[in-house]
C-alpha cells in the first residue's frame, strides 16, 4: 500500500464516509482541541504583549519613593512627625547607595489645585513639574512640538507641554497649539508641545507638564519633592537596594532604624517581576489545557476506529482471504487515523488563527482596562502541536490497527 496511491485514499474516503455523522463528530473533537490550543496560546501572548506595551517606556527596574510620617519616637522627636524628601536627597542617595543608576525627582499638583485657562475656556487639570530626565522613566509620544529640555529648567522658563485631552478641551479642532499661551493659576505659559500616549491609563493625556524649577517657584514648593523615581542598576536586587535607600534616609532625617512608616515606596521592579511570572504561568497553563484537549480528541479517534474495525470485520476477513498482508491492513488503519488527526488539526488551527486575527482587529491598541495586543502563536509551538498530533495519531491508531490484523479470515466470515 503506497501513501500516494490514489486508490488508497479513495478507499479511505469511502470508509470514513460510510458513517458521516460519526466521522464529523470525531473530527470536531480533534479540531476543537487544536482550536483551543491555538486560541489559548494566542490569547496568552496577546495579554503578555498588552501588558508589556502598557509598561513600554517605563523604567521597570525602579522604585517610587516618597516621604511619610514616623511610626516611632526617636531622638526626642515624637511619633507622627511628617517627613518630606528634598532635592539634595538626589545626590545624597547617589553617594550613599552606589547601586543606584539614576534618580528622577518629580512634583505634581492635583487638578483641584490647578486651574488652566485659555481665552474663554477654563478647566482643572493635573500639573506636573519635571526635569528633562523624566524621559528616562516615562516616555511621551509627541503629536507636535517638543519636550521639555534642560535649558527650560535652568532658566525657569514658563513653557508647558500638554496632553491630547488638554488640547481638545482648550483648543479648537486642528488649531495649532504651539506658541499659544495658556494660564496656570493665573500665570501665562507658552505651549511648546502636545503629546499623546496609547496607554493613557498609565500616562494620562489630561496632564500639563512644566519645568521642575518653574513648578517649585509658582507652587511655592521650595526644595521639597513629592516623590522620586529611583532606577537600580540591573545587576542588583531591587528589594535589597530599596532597604539600603530607606536606611540612608532614616539616618539623614533622624528616624528610628526600625521605622517602616517614615518613607513609603512602591517597588515597580518587584511588581513587574510578579506580573512576568504570572504571564509565564499563564502560558504554561494554556499549553497544559490545550495539550490535554488535543489528547482527548485523538483518543476519541482511536475509539471510533475500534468501532469501525469491528463493523468492518467481514470486509477485513475477505481481504485477508484474498491475500492481503497484515502490514497492508495495519497501514490503512494507521493512515485513516493520521488523516483524521491532521485534517482536523489543521482545520482547528485555521479557525483559531482567524479568531485571533479578528480579536486583534477588534481590540486595537493595548489599554490598561483590557491589556491585549497583537495575539500571535509561535510557529514552533504550532509545529510541535502538529508533530504531537501526528505522533499520537500513529500511536493511538496502532490499537485498532493491531485489532484489525488479529482478525482471522474464517472467523470473520462466520460473523455474518
Amino acid at each position: 500500500m503506497q501513501i500516494l496511491d490514489r486508490e488508497t485514499w479513495v478507499e479511505i474516503y469511502h470508509t470514513l464516509s460510510k458513517n458521516k455523522l460519526r466521522t464529523i463528530l470525531t473530527m470536531i473533537g480533534v479540531a476543537w482541541g487544536m482550536f483551543l490550543y491555538v486560541f489559548l496560546l494566542g490569547a496568552a501572548k496577546g495579554a503578555e504583549n498588552g501588558f508589556y506595551k502598557i509598561f513600554d517606556g517605563y523604567a521597570t527596574n525602579s522604585i517610587f519613593l516618597w516621604g511619610g510620617s514616623t511610626g516611632e519616637p526617636y531622638k526626642g522627636y515624637p511619633r507622627g512627625r511628617e517627613l518630606a524628601i528634598h532635592l539634595d536627597d538626589v545626590e545624597y542617595l547617589k553617594k550613599q547607595v552606589p547601586e543606584i543608576d539614576f534618580v528622577v525627582p518629580r512634583n505634581a499638583a492635583s487638578s483641584e489645585q490647578s486651574v488652566i485657562n485659555r481665552k474663554n475656556k477654563s478647566k482643572n487639570f493635573t500639573v506636573f513639574g519635571d526635569f528633562a530626565s523624566v524621559s528616562k522613566v516615562q516616555k511621551k509620544q509627541l503629536i507636535t512640538g517638543r519636550l521639555l529640555n534642560e535649558e527650560d529648567d535652568v532658566q525657569k522658563k514658563k513653557v508647558a507641554i500638554i496632553g491630547k485631552e488638554v488640547y481638545e478641551q482648550l483648543f479648537n479642532n486642528k488649531e495649532n497649539a504651539i506658541g499659544e499661551y495658556i494660564k496656570i493659576n493665573g500665570i501665562y505659559f507658552q505651549v511648546v508641545g502636545v503629546y499623546r500616549n496609547p496607554n493613557s491609563g498609565f500616562l494620562p493625556e489630561d496632564v500639563v507638564y512644566i519645568p521642575f524649577n518653574t513648578y517649585q517657584k509658582i507652587y511655592n514648593q521650595g526644595d521639597k519633592v513629592n516623590w522620586m523615581v529611583i532606577s537600580i542598576k540591573p545587576q542588583y536586587n531591587v528589594n535589597v537596594v530599596e532597604e539600603k535607600i530607606k536606611t540612608a534616609l532614616r539616618k539623614k532625617y533622624d528616624v528610628a532604624p526600625t521605622d517602616e512608616k517614615a518613607f513609603g515606596a512602591w517597588n515597580f521592579a518587584e511588581n513587574f517581576r510578579k506580573l512576568t511570572n504570572f504571564l509565564k504561568g499563564l502560558q504554561i497553563l494554556t499549553w497544559f489545557v490545550g495539550g490535554l484537549t488535543i489528547l482527548a480528541g485523538v483518543v476519541a479517534i482511536s475509539n471510533i476506529l475500534l468501532i469501525t474495525v469491528k463493523e468492518r470485520t467481514l470486509e477485513i476477513g475477505i481481504r485477508r482471504a484474498l491475500g492481503a498482508k497484515p502490514g497492508e491492513i495495519r497501514s490503512q488503519i494507521l493512515m485513516e487515523s493520521v488523516f483524521l488527526t491532521v485534517f482536523s488539526g489543521l482545520l482547528g488551527f485555521i479557525l483559531g488563527v482567524l479568531l485571533l486575527i479578528g480579536m486583534s482587529s477588534f481590540m486595537g491598541d493595548a489599554n490598561p482596562k483590557f491589556p491585549f495586543y497583537n495575539p500571535t502563536v509561535n510557529i514552533w509551538n504550532v509545529l510541535a502541536a502538529l508533530f504531537l498530533m501526528v505522533s499520537l495519531g500513529l500511536f493511538i491508531g496502532l490499537i485498532p490497527a493491531q485489532r484489525a490484523v488479529q482478525i482471522k479470515p474464517i472467523e470473520a466470515l462466520r460473523t455474518e
